[in-house]
């Protein structure tokens, strides 16, 4: 522990907030300054987990680096599946089939929900309040379940491909996704009881944190923390993919930006997402192709070119940039996630003058996943 002098009675304390999990905000560090419980300056650190993906990625052909972007985020695995395989169709002029479409669309909202599910549990720890993760990591399980029969795995997915999805829809998965989200809907008023309107979150979370307006602007924030601070933005709306040009659904936004704001974005993202599955439910084409053929390893060559292309993942707006000289393997590949913003430039600024205590739920408020800024 480091000391530095402050004025002329008071003295910094220099501690470090992590690294102290393996997964989310635990395997990244912020390096904090405080005087007494208050901080004065911080800094956050990166480094403690695998990293360098965009040049794993550029060093390998299309089939070996599809199975690397999905670890960008390990937590919300899709959008980053969903991002490769429409920068690679754009790049060599590929039609996806209408179902194709349709499941992504299905299992990027799918993902969506479990996010939000682990993002409860995230901040419900952070808080002391451990029933949220006991219950939201079960429920989230019941949606992992469904993943696992789709296709095979419970987060490693590694089924968005260049060209479709890798498999069609096992028989009688549509039902049991739509028994799993009359479940989910009778969940959520509990979770309003344990959690959204809980005594202790709000007198916690209720003007903590706050990103004013202009420093959101500022930075460039992305996801429920813009639309906390009454921003109505969002991928899916304003530059629609797959098929949410087909859906109807709303952008929660919220006044206060603070950390109860967020959490009340979330909570109505939820509903949201259950409604764009319910009408993604009706509207899925009973037959059709669900992919296009690709060549072999080394025969798949890309066209010259590049692509910009992005998603909305539930920490906001996710994009990829790349670019290819003809041959099998990418010769650029930029990564953008929200993270960078939020960890290292917004969360420094929010922490100043804040409480020790806070630090893990204003980290968790911001939506950080680590391995997006060691890219």
């Amino acid at each position: 522990m480091e000391r530095g002098k402050m004025g002329k009675d008071n003295k910094l304390v220099k501690i470090f907030h992590g690294p102290q999990h393996p997964g989310i905000t635990g395997n990244m560090s912020v390096e904090i300054d405080l005087d007494g419980e208050t901080i004065v300056n911080s800094e956050t650190h990166v480094g403690y987990l695998h990293r360098g993906f965009e040049k794993l990625v550029e060093r390998r052909t299309i089939p070996q680096a599809f199975t690397i972007v999905c670890r960008i985020c390990v937590p919300e695995p899709d959008p980053n599946e969903e991002n490769f395989a429409r920068g690679i169709e754009n790049l060599a002029n590929i039609e996806v089939p209408v179902k194709a479409k349709w499941i992504r669309t299905m299992v990027l909202e799918m993902q969506r929900l479990t996010a939000q599910f682990l993002w409860i549990a995230g901040q419900g720890g952070s808080l002391g309040l451990y029933i949220n993760p006991q219950w939201a990591v079960a429920d989230r399980d019941l949606m992992l379940d469904l993943y696992e029969e789709l296709t095979g795995a419970r987060v490693y997915h590694m089924y968005i491909y260049p060209g479709g999805v890798r498999n069609d829809l096992p028989v009688g998965f549509l039902d049991k996704l739509s028994r799993l989200l009359d479940y989910y809907e009778s969940r959520l008023p509990e979770y309003d009881r344990i959690f959204f309107n809980n005594a202790v979150f709000k007198k916690r979370a209720v003007g903590i944190g706050i990103v004013k307006p202009e420093t959101a602007i500022k930075h460039g924030v992305v996801g429920p923390v813009l639309r906390a601070a009454g921003f109505k933005h969002d991928v899916r709306k304003y530059a629609p993919y797959e098929m949410y040009s087909q859906v109807e659904f709303d952008i929660p936004t919220q006044r206060d930006s603070d950390v109860y704001a967020r959490a009340l974005v979330r909570r109505e993202e939820m509903v949201q997402s259950i409604r764009i599955l319910r009408q993604v439910i009706n509207k899925m084409p009973k037959d059709g192709p669900v992919n296009v053929k690709l060549k072999g390893h080394r025969q798949f060559l890309i066209p010259r070119g590049e692509t910009w292309v992005r998603t909305e993942s539930s920490r906001g707006e996710f994009s990829y940039f790349m670019a290819s000289d003809g041959t099998e393997k990418l010769r650029r590949m930029q990564v953008k996630g929200p993270s960078m913003v939020h960890a290292m430039s917004l969360l420094p600024e929010v922490l100043k003058g804040a409480q020790l205590a806070d630090v893990a739920m204003i980290m968790n408020s911001l939506g950080t996943c680590p391995p997006e800024i060691e890219r």
